[in-house]
Formats: C-alpha cells, structure tokens, sequence
C-alpha cells in the first residue's frame, strides 16, 4: 500500500512539473498517505496551507479503536505533531481541511479490556474475538492450526480451553497463547479438515 502511495506522489509531483499545478493539488491527487520518518510529503503540503485544519488522532489497537478530536490547528502546530511523532502516518482529507493521525498500539484498547479471546473459528484458525468464541466476532486471525496433532499432542483440558475460548487478561498472556499454539500451525500451502466441535 505504501508503494503504491509512493508511486502516487511520484506520479503527482510528475504531472505538478509538467503542468505547473500547484503542490497541494498534485498531493491530493496522490491520495496523500504517507508512512513515518514525519511524513515528509504531507509536512510539504502543511508548509503551504495557511488556513486551520480540523485535527483527529485515530488509534488503532489489536482489539478495539479510538478517535480523539484535536479541534481546530495551524499547519505549524499539525508539523510539530509529525515531527515529534514519526512512528504515526497521516492522511490529509481530499478537501484539504482535516488531517487524521493514525497511530498503531500493539495493546487492547479500554472498550476491549476484560472481553477478550483467542480461540478456534469455524475452519480451525486460531483467532482473536471480541466477546466469547461462540459468538464468532474475529478481530484478528492468526494461522490455521493442525487440530488432529494438536489433540494428539496437548493435554485434552489444553484443547478443550482453546475451544471454549481462552479470555485474555493482558498483552503478555497474549504473547504466551499464541506462542504455544504457534507449534501447531499448518504450513500455509496445506489444507486442514475442518474441526467437528
């Protein structure tokens, strides 16, 4: 995606040389998403922009989302923001008045705290929901595991858990589940028989 991103600006700053278009119209043809290193592109646009912007934080958990408003900010100030945060992208709005901050945490977010699982969907993937298992709401899907040699190998209490849903209190319990259940994964080319719980 960012490649293509690259290539979008590429083709922009191209048409912008040969037809003389001023930088923020050839930058919202590009669709302008930027990744990290402050978003050199879209500061090159900001530095241009004179009036406010509206300004919101999108965060992006494993489990769960949050937006925060910013309210109404100078280009200077949303430069400052990038700079001081490189790791975060940003999208600047095909209109040009509203600049979303994406920021990804490798954490569950507050609304999914306490409601979290992983466990086995319908085909045999090892998954992440939100809510118990039985109720199939994936967040996140993981890899297909061998449920034959896992039951062949785990004790039946181990299989039995995966299958009603492992509740998941904190990021290092998460770590631990899919690093015991990662021996079990099936190569990405092989099919697995469909579990019969």
């Amino acid at each position: 995606m960012w490649t293509l991103g690259s290539f979008l600006l590429g083709m922009a700053a191209a048409i912008q040389a040969v037809y003389g278009l001023p930088g923020t119209a050839a930058a919202n043809a590009a669709g302008k998403i930027e990744p990290g290193e402050g978003n050199p592109g879209l500061i090159r646009i900001l530095q241009e922009h004179e009036e406010p912007l509206a300004v919101r934080l999108h965060r992006q958990y494993i489990c769960g989302e949050e937006t925060q408003p910013f309210g109404q900010m100078t280009s200077a100030e949303v430069i400052r923001i990038l700079m001081s945060h490189p790791e975060w992208t940003a999208m600047l709005s095909q209109d040009g008045q509203t600049v979303v901050l994406e920021q990804s945490i490798e954490d569950f977010s507050q609304s999914c705290r306490g409601n979290v699982y992983i466990g086995l969907d319908k085909l045999g993937y090892l998954s992440l929901f939100e809510g118990a298992p039985k109720k199939e709401k994936v967040v996140k899907t993981f890899f297909q595991l061998d449920v034959r040699y896992m039951e062949s190998s785990l004790p039946q209490d181990k299989v039995d858990s995966l299958t009603r849903g492992i509740k998941i209190s904190d990021m290092d319990e998460y770590n631990s589940v899919l690093s015991t259940y990662s021996d079990f994964a099936m190569p990405a080319n092989q099919k697995v028989m469909k579990p019969t719980y």
